[in-house]
C-alpha cells in the first residue's frame, strides 16, 4: 500500500507502482550502449559512467527476477558494472507484465508514452526494493501509526481484534516451534549460491494484485512465484524412500475433504518420520532458501514458522483441488513424484490460464506468497505426490488475512454484521484486499442488495483484471437473481473460461441456458458438471427432466437411475424416475406392449413406496416448508395414478384377479378417492360379483 504518512512514503509507492509499469520496456533494455567501455586513466566521466551501468544492470536484473544484485567480483566500479552485466545476459525473464498498474499509474500522473516527466521518474525508482539506497520508514512503524489511526475511526472493537491477531500468531508461532525446525539467528543457515549453482529459479507474475498482507514491502513487478529448474533441491531416490515412509504411516490410506473435493493424503503432525525428513530440509534448504528468494520481507531464515504443511497425494479418483489461495504470508510446494509416473497433473495459476501449469518434476519446488489463486491440476492416470505447507513469519502479523478469516468464521456462524466489521477493518488496511470484497458480496447478495453487492464484486474485478472465475460466478448469480439473464450468462461462460471444471458454475449456466431455451446448451452444460463431480445429483436429476420433457424416456431413466446413487438427491430423483416409468408404461401399453408397460409400472410402484419414508423423514427435520415438503404432498396423487395404471393394464392382460387385487388395494389404502371405489365396482361386474360391486357402489354413494 502506498502511505499517507510521509511525502517520502508517498513517493515510495507511486515509485513502485512505475516500476511494474515500466518492466516490459527495461526487461529488454541491455543493449550494446550498456557493454563494457574502455577506460581512461584520468578520465572524470569514469566513476560516473560505472555508476550508471551499475544502477542499470541492478535495475534489470531485478526486472528479470534476480534479486541477489551483488557483485561478485572484487575490484573498482567498472568491474563491479561488468560482472553485473555478466549476471544480467544469465538472468531468467520474467513470465509476462503487470498490464493494468500501467494504465492506471499514466491515468493518475497525466503522464503520456514520451513524457519525460515518465522516463525521469523511471530512472530514480531503484531505491523502492534496495540497491539505490533510498530511506523509507520500516513496516513496523508503518503499520502501528495506521492501526493508532483505525483504532480512533473503528474504536475499541477494531483495537480488540488486532489484539487478537497478535495473540493468535504468536500462539500460531509457538506451536510451530513444538513440531518443526526453527532456528535463531545465531545459527540460522544462509543460502549459498556458489554451492547451488547448478540449481536456477524462474519467476512469474502473480498477476495484477500484490499480496494480502505486507504488499508495500514486496513491490512491483510481483514477479513472486518462483520455480526451481536444474538441480533439484532433493534426488528422486531421496523423494522415493520419503513417499515409502509416508506409506509405513499411512499417508496412502487416508482421504479429508478439500473444498468441493476430496484429496489423499494426511498432515504431518500425524506422520512424524516424514516430518522429521522435513525437518531437516526446512534447516538445511528450505528455510535459507526462501530468505534468498524474497529478502524484502525476510529478515533472516530465523523469522520463518512452518505453519501447515500435508503430504497429498493426487489420482484418477482424488485428481485435483479447487481454485484456492493458501492460508499463510507464504507457501511453498514440493514435487515428490516423477513425472513419469503421472498424467496430467501440476499447478496452474488462475490469472495465467487453468492450461497454463507450470512444470515442476521430482526434487523441484514452487515459492510464492499464499494469497494467489491457484489450483492442483487433475491427475489422470497413476500417482501424484506433493509436499505442500504454508508458512509465517515470526516478526509480522498477517492482521488482513486474520480479519478476513475471522469475518469468514462469523459469517458461518451467523454473524453477518460481525463478518461485515472484519471485512472492512481489512479493507481499511489494505484496500485491495480482493477476497474481502468479494465475501462482503457474497453477505449482501444473501440479504438481496443485489445492487451494493454487484458494486463490491465489480470492484474486485476490476482490480483482478477479471481474472477470478469464483468472482464472476458471484457476479452471474448477482445478475441472475435481478433478472438480468443475458448479462448472467455471458458472466458465467467468462468463469468457465477461466475454470472450466468447476462443476457448480457449469451447473448454474446450464439452468440458465435450458430457461432462455437452449436446450442443446443446457445439456452439455450438465453433462460437463458430471464428468467433473460424477456425484453431483442436481444435474443428472435437470438432465433427465430436460430429456423427458423431450420425450425421449429410455434416455431420461439412464439419468434418474444416476440420480437416485447420489444420497443428496436420491428421494427427489426416485419421483422423478417413477413419473417417467409411469409416463413410459402409459405409451407402451397404448403400444400394445402390456408386459413391458406391466413391468414399468411395478417399477415405479416400489420407486413411490421407497421414497416415501425418506421423504417423510426429511421432512420431519427439515419442516413444513422444505423442499421435501413438496415432494411429499405429490406422493398421494402419483401413487393413486400408479394403482390406476396398473390396474388398466392388469385389465387389458385378462388378469381380472389381480386387477380386482390392484383397485381393493388402493381403494383401502384411499379410501376417500371414488374413482378407485368406482373401479373396483366395474371389475367386479365384470367377474360376475353382483352383491360385492353394489356394496362398494353403496360405500361410494356415502362418499359422495
Amino acid at each position: 500500500m502506498v502511505s499517507a504518512d510521509t511525502n517520502q512514503g508517498s513517493m515510495m509507492g507511486i515509485l513502485s507502482v512505475i516500476l511494474a509499469s515500466a518492466c516490459v520496456a527495461c526487461a529488454a533494455r541491455a543493449s550494446a550502449s550498456d557493454a563494457p567501455s574502455i577506460d581512461r586513466d584520468g578520465d572524470s566521466s569514469r566513476d560516473s559512467d560505472a555508476q550508471h551501468r551499475i544502477h542499470n544492470a541492478k535495475l534489470d536484473l531485478w526486472l528479470h527476477g534476480a534479486f541477489d544484485t551483488a557483485a561478485t567480483a572484487i575490484g573498482d566500479e567498472s568491474s563491479i558494472a561488468a560482472d553485473l552485466e555478466a549476471q544480467l545476459a544469465r538472468a531468467p525473464l520474467r513470465h509476462g507484465p503487470v498490464r493494468e498498474v500501467r494504465r492506471r499509474l499514466k491515468r493518475d500522473l497525466g503522464l503520456g508514452d514520451d513524457d519525460n516527466g515518465w522516463a525521469s521518474l523511471m530512472h530514480n525508482a531503484l531505491g523502492v526494493r534496495g540497491g539505490g539506497g533510498a530511506a523509507k520508514e520500516d513496516h513496523a512503524s508503518r503499520l502501528e501509526k495506521r492501526v493508532a489511526e483505525l483504532s480512533d475511526k473503528f474504536g475499541q472493537p477494531f483495537a480488540d481484534a488486532i489484539a487478537q491477531n497478535e495473540a493468535e500468531h504468536k500462539a500460531d508461532c509457538a506451536k510451530s516451534c513444538e513440531l518443526f525446525y526453527c532456528a535463531d539467528d545465531s545459527n540460522a543457515k544462509r543460502w549459498d549460491p556458489a554451492e547451488h549453482i547448478d540449481t536456477t529459479f524462474a519467476s512469474y507474475s502473480f498477476g495484477s494484485v500484490p499480496p494480502e498482507d505486507f504488499s508495500d514491502e514486496f513491490r512491483f513487478p510481483l514477479d513472486l512465484i518462483k520455480v526451481t529448474e536444474g538441480a533439484p533441491l532433493f534426488s528422486a531416490e531421496e523423494s522415493a524412500r520419503v513417499i515409502r515412509q509416508a506409506e509405513e504411516e499411512g499417508v496412502d490410506k487416508n482421504e479429508y475433504k478439500s473444498g468441493k473435493y476430496k484429496l489423499g493424503g494426511d498432515w504431518l503432525v500425524n506422520l512424524p518420520n516424514t516430518r522429521s525428513w522435513f525437518n531437516s530440509k526446512l534447516e538445511h534448504v528450505l528455510f535459507p532458501l526462501l530468505h534468498h528468494l524474497f529478502p524484502e520481507i525476510i529478515r533472516s531464515p530465523a523469522v520463518l514458522r512452518a505453519h501447515s504443511v500435508s503430504l497429498l497425494k493426487y489420482n484418477h479418483t482424488h485428481s485435483r483441488t479447487d481454485v484456492h489461495i493458501d492460508n499463510g504470508i507464504l507457501a511453498l510446494t514440493l514435487a515428490m513424484t516423477p513425472q513419469s509416473e503421472y498424467t496430467g497433473g501440476g499447478t496452474f495459476y488462475e490469472h495465467m490460464g487453468a492450461d497454463n501449469v507450470l512444470p515442476m518434476d521430482v526434487g523441484h519446488g514452487t515459492f510464492r506468497p499464499g494469497s494467489v489463486r491457484h489450483g492442483g491440476h487433475r491427475v489422470t492416470s497413476g500417482t501424484r505426490y506433493i509436499l505442500g505447507a504454508f508458512l509465517l513469519l515470526e516478526d509480522h502479523v498477517e492482521h488482513v488475512r486474520r480479519l478476513k478469516n475471522r469475518g469468514s468464521e462469523l459469517r458461518t456462524s451467523g454473524d453477518l454484521q460481525g463478518a461485515i466489521n472484519h471485512f472492512e477493518w481489512a479493507l481499511a488496511l489494505n484496500p485491495r484486499c480482493t477476497t474481502c470484497l468479494k465475501d462482503w458480496a457474497e453477505i449482501l447478495l444473501s440479504q438481496k442488495e443485489f445492487a451494493q453487492a454487484e458494486e463490491k464484486i465489480r470492484s474486485a474485478l476490476d482490480m483482478l483484471e477479471g481474472l477470478d472465475s469464483d468472482a464472476l460466478f458471484t457476479l452471474g448469480l448477482i445478475l441472475s437473481e435481478q433478472g438480468k439473464d443475458d448479462e448472467s450468462i455471458a458472466t458465467y461462460q467468462k468463469s468457465i473460461e477461466l475454470n472450466a471444471e468447476d462443476a457448480e458454475l457449469c451447473y448454474n449456466l446450464g439452468i440458465k441456458l435450458g430457461g432462455r431455451g437452449d436446450k442443446k446448451g443446457e445439456l452439455a452444460m450438465y453433462k460437463k458438471t458430471v464428468e467433473i463431480d460424477p456425484s453431483f445429483g442436481g444435474a443428472w436429476i435437470n438432465m433427465g427432466t430436460t430429456l423427458a420433457e423431450a420425450g425421449k424416456f429410455e434416455d431420461a431413466e439412464l439419468m434418474f437411475v444416476k440420480a437416485v446413487e447420489c444420497e443428496e438427491t436420491k428421494s427427489k430423483a426416485m419421483i422423478n424416475l417413477a413419473l417417467t416409468l409411469q409416463a413410459k408404461a402409459n405409451n407402451l401399453a397404448a403400444g400394445g406392449d402390456l408386459s413391458g408397460a406391466k413391468a414399468a409400472i411395478d417399477d415405479a410402484a416400489k420407486l413411490v413406496d421407497d421414497a416415501k419414508p425418506l421423504i417423510d423423514a426429511k421432512v420431519a427435520l427439515g419442516g413444513a416448508n422444505s423442499e421435501e415438503a413438496t415432494f411429499q404432498k405429490q406422493l398421494r396423487p402419483l401413487r393413486v395414478q400408479i394403482h390406476r395404471l396398473a390396474g388398466q393394464i392388469l385389465a387389458g392382460m385378462g388378469d381380472m384377479a389381480a386387477c380386482e387385487a390392484e383397485f381393493r388395494t388402493a381403494s383401502e389404502k384411499y379410501p376417500d378417492v371414488p374413482g378407485l371405489i368406482e373401479a373396483l365396482a366395474r371389475v367386479l361386474d365384470l367377474q360376475g360379483k353382483a352383491d360385492e360391486a353394489k356394496a362398494a357402489r353403496e360405500k361410494l354413494r356415502g362418499l359422495v
